[in-house]
């Protein structure tokens, strides 16, 4: 396989290019001027955890009549608020960005989603690049045109779809990752996998621990190009999650919950809650004699193998259910008492299964706990 990769997003509002390579930060500045040749003004939005050299990497690219500018927003999912978002509209304002300038995002999924919502609403949208720097947001938030944030009643209630003019993917960021940044990116690297793609989880059963310990670049390369192109393909069929996008939630049902219930707080991260909702949702599809127990515990040998925490007893107490099941119905994707939740036909097929939390998700978590 031959990189740097270009794949083309195509959605009924536009179409937009994902760029996928090792040290191609440098290839910021002319895909700049291509996708946003009137900008005069641009601001980078990251924070303090991202090494500077990067900024400073493509600044020193941009042209010397481009004015350029650099916010920091404190990193964890707890500060992906209004609060956040405001500030950075602050600054827009003050420095008189106008609609032809742009709003870059240099950062992980929390970055990402906070500069992408106030570019869609600052003067009704001005120009977004995503330069996504964890390996989670390489093959899912930066992809898609979805912005989110939170706010005290749950994960991703507040947002818009606003689509990036491109997005630069350098692999070569990753390597100021620690260990389990990757473990969460991989969580939604095998999400693609389970929904859509059997030949490829039955190579991330041979390849996951070098994507994970990074002992692979090419690995690396293509798990993020496959699920990249996974991704497109869905999205270009279902833009604003009408339908098929739903399947895009597998795990995350459970997941979101249970980054709530800890208040986003550095017990679980966003992937590690996915890795333990996949397991969930994948339980659940066996039980409701979906999946056969053969895929179920081909599933279950790919976690032991790699150390994937696959159970959410240790985070939930009993007395604390009520609150729990509190948070899960108030999440975006219930309509009334009714829930879409994602499960399993097989490996490689997921299907949205019509229910509710009483008769699902609940009684599951219930029994968990019960037998922990």
């Amino acid at each position: 396989m031959n990189y740097p990769k270009k794949i083309n997003i195509r959605t009924e509002s536009g179409s937009y290019p994902i760029l996928i390579g090792n040290n191609i930060l440098k290839n910021f500045n002319k895909n700049y001027l291509r996708f946003c040749p009137k900008s005069k003004k641009i601001l980078f939005i990251t924070n303090t955890k991202i090494p500077n050299k990067y900024f400073y990497s493509i600044k020193k690219m941009l042209p010397k009549k481009n004015e350029c500018f650099i916010i920091n927003i404190p990193s964890g999912e707890k500060n992906k608020n209004l609060l956040e978002v405001n500030k950075i509209l602050n600054f827009l304002t003050i420095h008189n960005f106008d609609r032809n300038d742009t709003v870059a995002a240099l950062g992980g999924g929390v970055v990402g989603d906070a500069a992408g919502f106030a570019a869609s609403i600052f003067k009704r949208g001005i120009n977004f690049i995503q330069v996504p720097t964890t390996l989670l947001s390489q093959v899912d938030s930066s992809v898609g045109g979805k912005t989110g944030i939170n706010n005290t009643y749950g994960k991703n209630l507040i947002g818009t779809f606003y689509h990036p003019k491109f997005v630069l993917i350098d692999i070569a960021v990753l390597g100021s990752l620690p260990k389990r940044e990757m473990v969460s990116g991989f969580a939604e690297i095998l999400k693609y996998s389970l929904i859509m793609n059997k030949k490829f989880f039955l190579w991330l059963c041979k390849e996951g621990a070098n994507i994970i310990n990074r002992s692979s670049t090419l690995s690396i390369l293509k798990a993020i190009e496959i699920s990249c192109k996974s991704k497109s393909i869905i999205v270009g069929k279902d833009e604003k999650e009408k339908g098929l996008r739903a399947i895009l939630n597998f795990g995350h049902t459970l997941g979101h919950a249970l980054e709530s219930h800890l208040k986003y707080s550095n017990k679980l991260n966003h992937g590690e809650a996915v890795i333990i909702g996949m397991m969930a949702a994948s339980t659940i599809s066996h039980k409701k004699n979906f999946l056969k127990n053969q895929e179920l515990q081909a599933i279950k040998d790919l976690y032991q193998r790699l150390g994937l925490n696959d159970s959410f007893k240790r985070y939930i107490q009993n007395n604390q259910l009520n609150n729990f099941f509190k948070i899960m119905k108030k999440d975006k994707k219930n309509n009334s008492k009714n829930i879409n939740l994602i499960l399993l036909k097989r490996i490689g097929k997921a299907f949205i299964y019509k229910t509710t939390l009483e008769k699902t998700l609940m009684p599951f978590v219930k029994n968990e706990l019960k037998n922990a």
